[in-house]
């Protein structure tokens, strides 16, 4: 029997946010600059108890499957409670959010727990990459951290106050993605339109759009993350409803839909100001999705409120649902508010992921007996602009080897017809 191949490459686990990839790609050349090698670098979200759980199962299972390795923790979790990390006999070190970011911390062991305050950090440091490793499209960072305190939300303890990347920077980076391929781009940060508040003359998110579409015509796409409704400027909504080289696509953080428990939450909307902006998106660009993340069992919720959120879904006109089961995360106030009983929460999750599933299948059925341009992002799988996702039956190569007409390589568009869904995602062929 041979012997097992010993393995001394630096793996990364990336869990939670669109931010979460930009930064783990980041260290995969910052683990390179310091020499690192045998490890696996484990870089975590905190967004909820679930996640924190299923960050706990990932340093386990890395532990198992590369016993000899040495196993770094960092990322909000780690961030946020590094003791408990650190006892986990399993992990070798944890570095915090702050400190993930600097080659010199994965070049030195001495320091088993290396995690200073997060609100003392003031600045974002560019980190220049010319791809993303397995991706198609690549994430960039423009913005981290958060000025808000949402009474249910324990993300500014894991990333500190808002702060923005300069302009120029942003890019630099996305024209450099652009020349070597990267068909799309998104960008990303924790509080998204808060970009520019703390840079000189406090420029909007749609100004750096502008620039970005203005300078880097190489680019065939641009697509925006999760974004807080209140706080979508005018040039960025002409921009998203006018401009074809922005994706018609949103996430909107729009988390509940009734005013009361809004206003419980500490958002900054109301349940009209949700269905304006979406009424008013779709009028000016049909062919926009819109998804949003939504909370059930809010502290406080009654039956009638959670209705206002169901009801929301059909208004707002959404087609992608993340539904929440809240969860109460120690050191926030909704921790400290009265709760719903865990079996109410779990069955209300349960009913909006269903309103979450008719929304999907409906936008689905849009599509069906349709064609279009999609991104092929691995062998049998494709997205379309408005990210809806396309399963798709490869044409057999020519006897010359070469691709059949209408196909293309992974990381290119080409045009794909639909013939039904499977309630997740298009099926269908080459046009």
């Amino acid at each position: 029997m041979n012997a097992p191949t010993l393995r001394t490459d630096v793996e990364i686990v990336t869990l939670g946010c669109r931010l979460n990839a930009y930064e783990s790609e980041a260290m995969r050349a910052l683990a390179r600059e310091a020499a690192l090698t045998d490890a696996v670098i484990v870089n975590t979200c905190a967004v909820t108890v679930e996640a924190v759980r299923q960050a706990r199962q990932a340093i386990r299972r890395a532990r198992r499957e590369r016993p000899a390795a040495q196993i770094i923790v960092t990322g909000c979790a780690a961030q946020i409670d590094p003791e408990a990390f650190s006892a986990m006999p399993e992990v070798n070190r944890v570095i915090g959010n702050g400190e993930k970011m600097r080659a010199a911390s994965f070049a030195s062991n001495e320091e088993r727990v290396l995690v200073s305050d997060i609100m003392n950090v003031r600045e974002i440091s560019p980190h220049l990459t010319d791809g993303f490793s397995e991706r198609t499209r690549a994430y960039v960072q423009v913005q981290n951290g958060c000025d808000h305190r949402c009474t249910f939300c324990i993300i500014p303890h894991g990333r500190g106050n808002s702060r923005s990347a300069a302009a120029g920077d942003v890019i630099e980076q996305v024209r450099r993605l652009a020349d070597n391929g990267v068909p799309e781009v998104v960008l990303t940060g924790v509080d998204l339109t808060s970009w520019g508040e703390d840079l000189p003359g406090s420029p909007k998110l749609g100004a750096l759009v502008a620039r970005i579409l203005k300078h880097v015509h190489e680019l065939q796409m641009l697509r925006l993350s999760s974004l807080d409704a209140i706080e979508m400027d005018a040039q960025l909504f002409e921009l998203v409803t006018q401009h074809e080289r922005v994706a018609p696509h949103l996430h909107l953080s729009l988390q509940h839909g009734d005013d009361l428990i809004l206003k419980r939450m500490k958002r900054r909307h109301s349940r009209s100001d949700a269905i304006e902006l979406c009424v008013r998106l779709k009028a000016l660009r049909p062919a926009i999705a819109l998804g949003a993340d939504l909370i059930a069992g809010f502290p406080t919720e009654e039956e009638t409120h959670f209705a206002s959120t169901l009801s929301l879904i059909e208004e707002c006109g959404l087609s992608f649902v993340h539904a929440f089961p809240y969860s109460a995360r120690q050191g926030t106030p909704a921790a400290r508010m009265p709760q719903v009983e865990r079996s109410v929460v779990k069955e209300r999750a349960a009913r909006l992921r269903g309103a979450g599933a008719k929304a999907i299948a409906a936008h689905l059925d849009a599509w069906v007996g349709r064609e279009a341009e999609a991104l092929r992002e691995r062998e049998g799988f494709a997205r379309l602009a408005d990210f809806t996702g396309v399963k798709y039956v490869p044409t057999a190569p020519s006897p010359a080897g070469a691709a059949t007409a209408g196909e293309g390589a992974v990381g290119t568009y080409s045009r794909l017809r639909f013939t039904t869904h499977d309630g997740a995602n298009l099926i269908g062929a080459p046009a």
